[in-house]
């Protein structure tokens, strides 16, 4: 059975016409001839939606009983069962409701593409995993529900549905998208023309990217490798130098010239490893490249023109930016350079060739030491030859007449050869040069003269002389080589420990310094600032007054640059200083690299800090935005209510009966009523959040307190079963402030409870504290949101825009905890949420006679029985 196809409208946000478009795509399947059903969609009341669905197939949904609540889901198996050629599904990244098929709704699609059923969906851009953070910081608004990029990216097709910000702001304000009473608030909310220009880029940049990996794809598939110019890629080659900031800067600047462009920065290193650029410049370059927005890359290839163009055509770049040789003149007319034999080969790919202020001064290369070997092994070599020479020599006079002079030039060149292992070139050239004298005066004939009478031996003698130096030059060369990736390997290790440190998120400047003590063994390692009314005077680097210690290492630091053994500049204005002993000029590239981190960690630590300066004023921003958004609906709505009531009462035109005045009357105090909570409520936060809020804490009777609730509620408290026992001890509490606790969490719970069910009013002691329970049967939250409910502005979901500023719960938490207590949320037993209130026990005792009495079945027209003895 071949798998079905999946086809996905992507759309920016709510309302764009993602299902309007499926639908239309399911109809004109239909017209072809496909067996097309409707597997699930939702028409959200938009009536010119529901019009397409009258002529396709509707699969009915699968009815889930979960928490007392029926809910409706889509029948996969039905679907299946039915095998159509094309299903449409909404809402890619939909929850399912516990006991369905699949946790998810894309899983469910999954198993109808098994089934080889051709699939039609819909999903946001703000339900994509890997843009769900970057949609909540723009929106300030959380998306619980996500789907895998993975999921959306393996589709066969995925169509952007586009439309303009303020077209859909119109197309809300014709009510063509939400109801009437969610408008005003949804506008001034989520549907900000900024938002949705933020969340429309999104959704273009991300289809381009999805377009982007198709076209890279098809171009493998098809073995094509020239470049297609479908969007700009600029890459800067860099090869270690110190003109690497010029050309990634130039780079950055030539990319900047087109929309959407890439930065991409590649170095070449060389096989051996031995050969490459200074890790200390190559690590600032790579910051500099990831500042400006671009990526990094290191490729290994022993022909650099040619590992850098495959490297360029693998990424489809267009342009390729190299910096001017650095070589001399001499040097260019005996090799081309990699500038010009990247230009010959280059093809189509545009390459800039770039001057700097390195040009033609030829290549820098690490330091190193003259002498391959160290001088103590130099020393052993010099000692054995001159001991070897007369050693060798007066053994072998005896044996003149037996053996024959290549036999005695063998013998001293194995001589010169261990004396080229010991001692390196120069002790075994001067023991070729002295064993050939030797060979010549003592076994060359004529012997005893320094002369030679047979040709044929005076060239075995210089062929003597030239191996010997032959094979001394390529041991001291395979010492120097030992010796370079003995230090390249420990340079390797330190960094590889460095970056480690970075990884594990111990890139702290104190850290890093004290890493650096420790690698070169220094007395104290500190990182100075230049202070600002210092100035950059000529004398300043010997000033201590002129700079300021930022962080130190070790013993007692330096003041001055000018004081330290060792100083590496980190930027404009921080230095790097060492103290204890002078380091080797080939240290300073590690040095520089501890420098490169050093000035990364410190400009993200100072981030961090005006982070945290801003963080107060952001929330205080985000507190007004938020209040003025939802303050703006809900106190137009008890506003218009009362006033819709009041201008009725004064108008002369009608003749109200009583009871139509009466009624009048009772909405004007309803929404009057409901106001003044809101402003108090308003105030108490505002009063919570400045933390001036006065709570005076004295002993409270719950039991008197659960009647002024009631009252305070009004008809919707016809909803609740109190149940507080009379022999309850008296908590510490401020009444009013209690009172008011439990009108938010009651009103909360009566809102959400399902009708037939009551709100269950409760409390009991539990050691040295009382809980207070308010139960309802609703439909309760998912634990992963318990703290999300308190904050203040927020709904659940942000679904519900008319029944409040979603400020009760984040009030009452800030009241408990004001009063000394706390609330927390549970899941009711059965399903719905528990909100808990814990008080501390007063000192006294509430009852000594020891009344056993409880509060139950109270309504708000008529009290229970005792409620009047113990209210005030």
């Amino acid at each position: 059975m071949r798998r079905g196809r999946l086809r996905v409208y992507l759309g920016a946000a709510p309302g764009v016409g993602k299902t309007f478009a499926m639908l239309c795509e399911g109809r004109r399947a239909l017209e072809r001839g496909r067996d097309v059903v409707v597997g699930l969609v939702e028409t959200h009341g938009r009536p010119r939606t529901a019009e397409l669905l009258d002529e396709l197939e509707v699969v009915p949904r699968r009815q889930l009983i979960h928490r007392g609540t029926v809910f409706a889901e889509m029948d996969v198996d039905a679907i299946i069962a039915r095998a159509p050629r094309l299903a449409l599904v909404d809402e890619l990244a939909h929850t399912n409701v516990p006991g369905s098929r699949n946790v998810k709704r894309w899983q469910d699609i999954e198993d109808l593409l098994d089934a080889g059923i051709d699939v039609i969906s819909t999903v946001n851009i703000q339900h994509l995993e890997s843009v769900n953070d970057v949609v909540e910081q723009i929106t300030g608004i959380p998306q619980r529900e996500t789907v895998p990029d993975e999921v959306v990216r393996r589709a066969d097709q995925v169509e952007l549905v586009d439309m303009s910000p303020e077209a859909l702001r119109r197309r809300m304000a014709h009510g063509n998208v939400y109801g009437p009473e969610k408008v005003d608030a949804a506008l001034s909310n989520y549907f900000r023309v900024g938002n949705l220009t933020a969340l429309r880029e999104l959704a273009l940049l991300w289809v381009a990217d999805k377009v982007d990996e198709q076209l890279d794809r098809y171009r493998a598939e098809h073995g094509i490798a020239a470049k297609w110019e479908a969007r700009e890629r600029v890459v800067v080659a860099l090869t270690g130098g110190p003109e690497g900031d010029t050309l990634v800067r130039r780079a950055a600047r030539i990319a900047a010239r087109t929309k959407g462009a890439d930065l991409l920065a590649v170095h070449i290193t060389k096989a051996d490893g031995l050969s490459g650029g200074d890790p200390a410049l190559l690590t600032r370059q790579r910051a500099l490249v990831e500042s400006l927005g671009g990526t990094y890359h290191q490729v290994v290839g022993d022909d650099v023109p040619r590992a850098l163009l495959d490297f360029a055509r693998g990424v489809n770049a267009t342009q390729l930016v190299l910096g001017a040789s650095r070589r001399g003149r001499l040097a260019q007319l005996f090799a081309r350079g990699v500038g010009v034999e990247t230009i010959a080969l280059s093809g189509s790919i545009d390459v800039h060739m770039i001057t700097h202020d390195e040009v033609r001064r030829g290549r820098t290369r690490p330091s190193r030491s003259r002498a391959a070997l160290t001088r103590r092994r130099r020393l052993a070599g010099w000692a054995v030859a001159f001991v070897l020479l007369p050693v060798l020599t007066a053994t072998l006079v005896p044996f003149r007449d037996a053996l024959s002079l290549p036999s005695f030039i063998l013998l001293f060149l194995s001589m010169v050869v261990g004396v080229a292992l010991v001692g390196g070139m120069w002790p075994a050239t001067t023991a070729a040069v002295g064993g050939s004298l030797l060979l010549n005066y003592f076994f060359t004939p004529p012997v005893g003269e320094f002369t030679i009478a047979d040709p044929e031996n005076l060239f075995a003698l210089v062929v003597f002389v030239l191996v010997a130096a032959a094979v001394s030059t390529i041991v001291d060369l395979a010492a120097r080589r030992t010796r370079e990736a003995a230090r390249a390997g420990a340079e390797a290790e330190i960094l590889s420990t460095l970056a480690g440190h970075v990884l594990r998120g111990e890139a702290a400047v104190p850290t890093l310094l004290a890493r650096m003590r420790e690698t070169f063994g220094l007395t104290s390692v500190s990182l100075l600032e230049r202070r600002p009314e210092a100035g950059q005077g000529p004398d300043d680097r010997s000033d201590p007054d002129a700079w300021r210690i930022v962080a130190t290492a070790g013993g007692p630091p330096c003041g001055s640059p000018g004081d330290a053994d060792t100083d590496v500049d980190v930027g404009d204005d921080l230095v790097l200083v060492a103290r204890g002993r002078l380091l080797d000029a080939s240290d300073r590239r590690v040095i520089e690299a501890f420098a490169a981190e050093i000035a990364v960690a410190q400009r993200q630590e100072r981030l961090e800090e005006e982070a945290e300066a801003a963080r107060p004023l952001a929330e205080a921003d985000r507190m007004r935005t938020a209040l003025l958004a939802a303050v703006s609906h809900d106190l137009r709505t008890p506003l218009a209510s009362a006033k819709a009531a009041v201008e009725s009462l004064r108008s002369r035109d009608v003749d109200w009966s009583p009871e139509d005045r009466d009624e009048l009357l009772a909405t004007a105090d309803e929404s009057l009523a409901r106001l003044d909570r809101l402003v108090a409520n308003l105030l108490d936060m505002s009063r919570l959040q400045a933390g001036v809020l006065g709570a005076v804490a004295q002993p409270v009777a719950v039991e008197e307190i659960v009647p002024r609730v009631i009252d305070d509620l009004g008809p919707p408290a016809g909803g609740i079963t109190p149940d507080i026992p009379l022999d309850l001890p008296d908590v510490v509490a401020d009444p009013a402030l209690l009172e008011r606790v439990l009108v938010n969490l009651v009103s909360n719970a009566v809102r959400y409870t399902p009708p037939g069910e009551r709100v269950l009013l409760t409390a009991s002691t539990h050691g040295d504290h009382v809980e207070i329970r308010v139960v309802d049967r609703g439909p309760g939250i998912p634990p992963d949101a318990y703290d999300r409910v308190f904050l203040p502005f927020q709904r659940l979901g942000d679904r519900d825009n008319h029944t409040g500023v979603g400020l009760g719960l984040a009030l009452s938490r800030g009241l408990s905890e004001a009063m000394g207590g706390t609330l927390t949320p549970e899941e009711t037993p059965g399903g719905g949420l528990t909100m808990t209130v814990t008080l501390p026990l007063s000192s006294r005792a509430r009852r000594p006679d020891g009344d056993t009495g409880v509060i139950a079945g109270a309504v708000p027209d008529e009290a229970p029985a005792g409620v009047e003895e113990a209210s005030p």
